[in-house]
C-alpha cells in the first residue's frame, strides 16, 4: 500500500517510508567506499591521498545542489501541504533549473582556479599532479551530481522514495563495475576511478530529469522555469543549514588533511580518508533518515497538523538514540578489519586507521540527534535555526577542537575533535528545541 505524506505513522509506517532514503544513502557511500577501494589497493596510497586532499573543495562547491534540495523541498511540501499543487510544481521546476545553470558556471570557475586550490591544500609533486587530474575530470560531472544531491529531497517530496532508491542504485553498481573495468582491467589509474564516478554522477543527476519532464503518477513534474526571486531566496536560507554543512565540512576536512599533515605526514591523510569513508556509511543511516523524514515533517507544518509533528518528533529522537549506541558498539569491533580491508598492506597505516577510527567512532552516540535537529528546523521552514545548530556543529567547534585538542593530546586530539565538537552542539540543539517547542506546538 503507497504511503502518503498526509498519513499517520507509527514506527513501522515511519520506517518502511524512510527506509528508501537510508537505503539510498547508505549505498551512495557504498560506492563512493569502493571507489576508495579501488585507489587504494590498484594505484597506490599517494593516490588515494590526493583523492582525499582534493575531495573537500570538490564537494564544497557541490553545496548548492543540498541547499536547494533540502530548502527547496520544504518549501514544496509545505505547498502540498496547503493543497497548492500547481504552486509546488512551479516552485519544484525553479529549483531544478536553477541548479542546472548554477552548476554549470561553478564547474567553469572551479576548473579555472583547481590548481592553485590545490596548492592551497598542501599538494606539490605527485600528490599535485593527481589531485588535478582527479578534480578537472570530476568537475565534468559536477551539475549532474548537484542535480542528483537536489533530486535525492524531492523524490520523496513527491512520494517516489523507491524511484530514488532505484535511480541510486543504478548509480552506484554503474560506478562498481566500471571501477573494476577501468581500474583493474584497463590500468587507467586514477583517471579511471574519476571516470567511473563521473558516469555514475551522469546517471544519477540526468534520470530524474527525464522522469520528471514526462508525464508520470508523482506529484511533481518538471515545467518551464518560472522565476521567482522571494521563493528562492527563502528556499536558500531554509537550506543555508546543509549549504554550512557541506562548506563546512570543505573546510573542516581541509584543516584536518593539514594538521595530520603535520602529525603524520601522508599517512595520517591516507588514514583520514580511510575513516571518512567508514564514517560515510554509518553516518548515512542518520542522513537518509533525516531526508526521509524531512516531507512528512513540512508537511504535517503545512497542514496545521501539530500532534503528527510530536508524534514524528518523539520517535525520531527515541530511533535516532538506538542506532546511535548500534553503530558506536559495531564501530569498535570493525575498527580492525575495517582498516585492513582499505591499508593492510601498510602495517604502520593500518594500526594508525585502527586507533584513529576508534576514537573518532565514539561521535556516533551524539551526532544523529544532531543531524536530525538541523534537518527538523529546516523542514518546519525555519532556516536561521537549522544553519545556527550546522554552522556551529560542523564548522566553529571542530575547528576550535582541531586547533586546541592536537596541543594537548597529539594526534589523539585530532580524533577525538569531532566528539567534543559534537556533544557541545547537543546542548545547543536541545536548547533549540525546547525553546521552540511552543512556537511549533510540536
Amino acid at each position: 500500500m503507497r504511503i502518503q505524506l498526509s498519513d499517520h505513522f507509527t514506527y513501522n509506517k515511519l520506517i518502511r517510508f524512510v527506509m528508501p532514503s537510508i537505503i539510498m544513502m547508505i549505498f551512495t557511500s557504498i560506492y563512493g567506499v569502493v571507489d576508495g577501494l579501488f585507489v587504494s589497493n590498484f594505484v597506490g596510497k599517494t593516490s588515494f591521498a590526493a583523492v582525499n586532499l582534493i575531495m573537500p573543495f570538490l564537494m564544497g562547491v557541490s553545496a548548492l545542489g543540498f541547499m536547494i534540495g533540502t530548502g527547496g523541498s520544504a518549501i514544496v511540501a509545505k505547498a502540498l501541504g496547503e493543497k497548492k499543487a500547481e504552486k509546488a510544481n512551479e516552485y519544484f521546476s525553479m529549483m531544478v533549473w536553477v541548479t542546472l545553470i548554477g552548476g554549470i558556471a561553478i564547474a567553469a570557475l572551479g576548473s579555472l582556479f583547481l590548481r592553485p586550490i590545490a596548492c592551497a591544500l598542501g599538494a606539490k609533486g605527485a600528490l599535485l599532479g593527481n589531485c588535478i587530474l582527479y578534480g578537472r575530470i570530476l568537475l565534468i560531472s559536477l551539475t549532474p551530481f548537484m542535480l542528483q544531491n537536489v533530486f535525492q529531497s524531492f523524490f520523496i517530496t513527491a512520494e517516489k522514495p523507491k524511484l530514488g532508491l532505484y535511480t541510486m542504485i543504478a548509480a552506484g553498481v554503474g560506478n562498481m563495475v566500471l571501477d573494476f573495468l577501468f581500474i583493474a582491467v584497463l590500468h587507467w589509474g586514477l583517471a579511471g576511478a574519476a571516470a567511473a564516478t563521473a558516469v555514475s554522477e551522469f546517471i544519477g543527476g540526468l534520470f530524474p530529469v527525464f522522469y520528471f519532464s514526462r508525464k508520470n503518477n508523482s506529484l511533481l513534474r518538471l515545467g518551464k522555469l518560472r522565476f521567482k526571486g522571494r521563493i528562492l531566496l527563502k528556499a536558500c536560507a531554509n537550506g543555508s543549514s546543509e549549504l554550512m554543512t557541506n562548506l563546512s565540512m570543505s573546510i573542516v576536512n581541509a584543516l584536518y588533511n593539514f594538521q595530520l599533515m603535520r602529525f603524520a605526514g601522508e599517512d595520517g591523510v591516507a588514514a583520514y580518508g580511510t575513516i571518512m569513508y567508514v564514517n560515510f556509511i554509518f553516518i548515512a543511516i542518520f542522513l537518509g533518515y533525516a531526508i526521509g523524514s524531512a516531507p512528512i515533517i513540512g508537511y504535517n507544518y503545512g497542514a496545521g497538523n501539530y500532534s503528527e509533528l510530536k508524534n514524528m518528533l518523539q520517535m525520531s529522537l527515541k530511533l535516532i538514540g538506538c542506532w546511535g549506541i548500534v553503530l558506536a558498539l559495531l564501530s569498535q569491533l570493525l575498527a580492525a578489519p575495517l582498516a585492513a580491508i582499505f591499508v593492510g598492506y601498510d602495517e604502520h597505516l593500518s594500526i594508525l586507521t585502527c586507533r584513529g577510527f576508534r576514537i573518532y567512532a565514539l561521535a556516533f552516540v551524539i551526532n544523529g540527534f544532531n543531524i536530525f535537529g538541523s534537518s527538523f528546523f529546516t523542514a518546519l521552514n525555519n532556516g536561521a535555526v537549522s544553519a545556527i545548530i550546522s554552522f556551529l556543529r560542523t564548522l566553529v567547534f571542530q575547528i576550535a577542537a582541531l586547533l586546541l585538542l592536537p596541543l594537548i593530546f597529539g594526534i589523539d586530539g585530532i580524533w577525538s575533535a569531532v566528539l567534543v565538537s559534537e556533544l557541545m552542539t547537543l546542548i545547543l540543539t536541545i536548547a533549540f528545541l525546547i525553546k521552540n517547542k511552543a512556537v511549533y506546538h510540536y
